[in-house]
């Protein structure tokens, strides 16, 4: 009985590989979006103490679920639906996947500041996107959060623990905030940077100067940007699966939605953002796949 996994990130290629050890047939249909690829070193994964690049776990990750079975096919999910007879069929790279349980990995993508080049300096580690990984490395720098709409006052209060120069920049768009947020910041002596920027002077691996509307110039040691994240659940809510006003999808204890065999790990979950979590889902949802198929048999 086939198994279905969309996306090839950690929490895939780890549900690919569980899948495979357990001797199901199982398929990872990948986008290569994964926000993993985008880790310039990541210090916080257990049992990497020097780091690893994100590029260089996805290819550990691949080459584990490849040795046990899984297929890989590069490309996007266009369909998804239930069959009348049970399981669902997916469409995907111009074939047709029929399959008993599903495992939705697809995460999301970081609203990224209008920037030139932004992906390229998220790749140099120049803006960051999370300071759960990576604060640490930072700590004792000047710092800057770029954050408008509603702002990430405790992204912003967690960075305070790692530096006494913390600046939220807005980039000139208008920030809802409430006055008690705006306290807050105060007194935790974080300043708010309102101005709109007007170019970046890059200088070896750094953004050196930020030039701004008014004239003024600033320099920051490290960037981070908290402007949310969008959620890829669409082919789960498409089938009635439930979701927070993000769209990051709800599970029960086993990672299953609220549509019957149908699965959901990493980012795409509501909840921490950390490949750690992630390869966790994995595991606890391929295990649950696996346990709710009829057993296969070994050969005699």
């Amino acid at each position: 009985m086939n198994c279905l996994v969309i996306g090839g990130g950690p929490a895939g290629l780890t549900a690919a590989t569980y899948l495979g050890r357990f001797r199901r047939p199982v398929t990872v249909v990948d986008g290569g979006a994964s926000r993993a690829s985008w880790i310039p070193v990541s210090h916080n994964l257990v049992g990497f103490p020097s780091g690893l690049p994100g590029d260089a776990l996805l290819a550990r990750l691949t080459e584990q679920a490849l040795q046990y079975g899984a297929e890989i096919v590069a490309g996007e999910v266009e369909s998804l639906v239930r069959r009348q007879e049970g399981g669902f069929e997916a469409r995907a790279a111009g074939r047709t996947i029929p399959c008993e349980r599903v495992l939705l990995a697809t995460g999301g993508l970081d609203v990224e500041p209008d920037l030139p080049g932004v992906r390229d300096a998220v790749r140099r580690g120049l803006v960051r996107y999370c300071p759960i990984c990576d604060a640490y490395e930072a700590s004792g720098q000047k710092i800057a959060l770029i954050a408008f709409g509603k702002c990430r006052v405790k992204e912003a209060l967690l960075l305070r623990c790692y530096t006494s120069d913390l600046t939220v920049m807005t980039l000139g768009q208008p920030m809802d905030m409430s006055d008690d947020d705006r306290r807050l910041l105060s007194d935790a002596s974080i300043a708010v940077l309102e101005t709109p920027v007007t170019a970046l002077s890059v200088q070896g691996d750094r953004i050196a100067t930020w030039h701004m509307q008014d004239g003024g110039e600033h320099r920051f040691d490290t960037i981070y940007s908290a402007l949310g994240t969008r959620v890829r659940s669409g082919l789960a809510t498409t089938l009635g699966a439930e979701a927070d006003e993000d769209g990051a999808l709800f599970v029960d204890a086993h990672q299953q939605t609220s549509v019957a065999g149908l699965y959901a790990a990493g980012d795409v979950v509501s909840g921490l953002s950390q490949v750690s979590v992630a390869t966790g889902h994995a595991a606890i949802a391929a295990t649950h796949m696996n346990a709710s198929l009829p057993f296969p048999r070994f050969p005699a």
